[in-house]
């Protein structure tokens, strides 16, 4: 199965965080921070981005290129201009020390700041060094960044510039990956600042016409889709009616067990769900309690190839439990299929393992016929 191309980070914790929910969805035996492990222990990948993401390693001087570019940005420049002194001190930091965190400055040592990437000079100054490269995250406390020169986490043979182009070309491609169908209007954010003949439709565009990327026309949608063409033999798998040999599970199914999705999953995020799935869904957990349609954290629930229910859940982590606060059915007749029942009973247990909680609570479950199937597992 494709990577996932970009791991979105979110700090939140109310269950879990957004990426251990994603990589639990679909790495068996995944366990909470693995990625964190990976990432800063490991070095297998790096963190960046004011879309923060993880992403590999070995994709570092492409990502640099595009660093260098914000070094561009007129924003950047405006901000270089306010905190020139500030900037500075802080690159002197970093030559100084091992690693350097906001906490390192109280607050009446420094300038005040109304960014709301950090209320100290110290701390934006730290941000703007590692956005354009000079700086990387060397690990996280409290999963604020602690930071440190490149080239104390990069391997040397990594701390360059690719070619222009071919980081235009990899975006692309990285882009149609991560979406899996990507549309021509969809914009990366990435290629800015370049000649005009970059942008992005030309670029998708050209590499369709060197057989980089396949031209993709899906039945009910709008416009001209993009994929990569080595996923062609997937694309012919699948309008045949089958499922590629390179997507056979190493656990169970997604018809044997239900799978809960991430709030910033490609799959929940970006009105992917509804494109997708027909699934209308918001995370509205930054929605005001009143308006509200569902919950506070709620998660679209996969079974088999389409989404036909989405959960509520809370972390009760005095009583160790895993609380179910509501369930919703796209359509009644789910609730009532023993299949469904089954797959959700599984799925339910197994991400209550995967949080570390000791009891699932699921009275709020209705029909009472599926609460009954759901408690019964996870009484086993």
């Amino acid at each position: 199965m494709r990577a996932i191309e970009h791991l979105q980070l979110d700090p939140l914790i109310v269950i879990a965080r957004s990426q251990d929910i994603t990589l639990h969805s679909r790495v068996e035996n995944y366990k909470p921070d693995d990625w964190a492990t990976l990432t800063y222990a490991k070095r297998k990948f790096f963190d960046w981005g004011g879309w923060l993401a993880v992403r590999p390693m070995e994709e570092l001087p492409y990502w640099r290129t595009v660093m260098r570019r914000e070094s561009n940005y007129r924003w950047w420049k405006e901000f270089v201009a306010e905190h020139a002194e500030a900037i500075v001190e802080m690159r002197q930091v970093l030559r100084d020390r091992e690693t350097v965190s906001n906490r390192d400055f109280e607050m009446h040592t420094r300038k005040r700041t109304q960014n709301y990437r950090g209320r100290k000079d110290s701390a934006v100054a730290l941000y703007y060094l590692w956005r354009i490269g000079e700086a990387m995250v060397h690990h996280r406390e409290r999963f604020e960044r602690v930071y440190t020169l490149a080239e104390n986490v990069a391997p040397a043979h990594l701390l360059t510039f690719a070619d222009e182009a071919e980081t235009d070309d990899f975006m692309i491609r990285k882009d149609v990956a991560f979406y899996g169908l990507r549309a021509e209007q969809l914009q990366t954010g990435h290629i800015h600042h370049r000649p005009e003949d970059a942008h992005e439709k030309i670029w998708l565009r050209r590499m369709a016409e060197n057989g980089e990327l396949l031209r993709v026309q899906v039945d009910g949608w709008k416009g001209v889709f993009y994929a990569l063409a080595g996923d062609a033999p997937l694309l012919n798998d699948l309008i045949a009616g089958r499922v590629p040999k390179a997507w056979k599970p190493i656990g169970p199914t997604t018809e044997e067990e239900t799978t809960l999705l991430a709030p910033l999953d490609i799959v929940s995020a970006r009105s992917r769900a509804k494109q997708v799935f027909n699934f209308e869904y918001k995370w509205e957990v930054y929605t005001p309690e009143p308006q509200r349609k569902y919950g506070y954290y709620v998660l679209p629930i996969l079974w088999k190839d389409y989404l036909p229910a989405r959960v509520d859940l809370k972390f009760d982590r005095p009583n160790n439990t895993l609380v179910v606060k509501g369930l919703w059915f796209e359509e009644a007749s789910t609730g009532k299929d023993e299949a469904f029942a089954h797959a959700l009973a599984k799925g339910l247990h197994h991400f209550t393992q995967f949080v570390g909680a000791e009891k699932l609570d699921a009275k709020a479950i209705k029909p009472v016929a599926l609460r009954k199937v759901v408690s019964s597992y996870s009484e086993k």
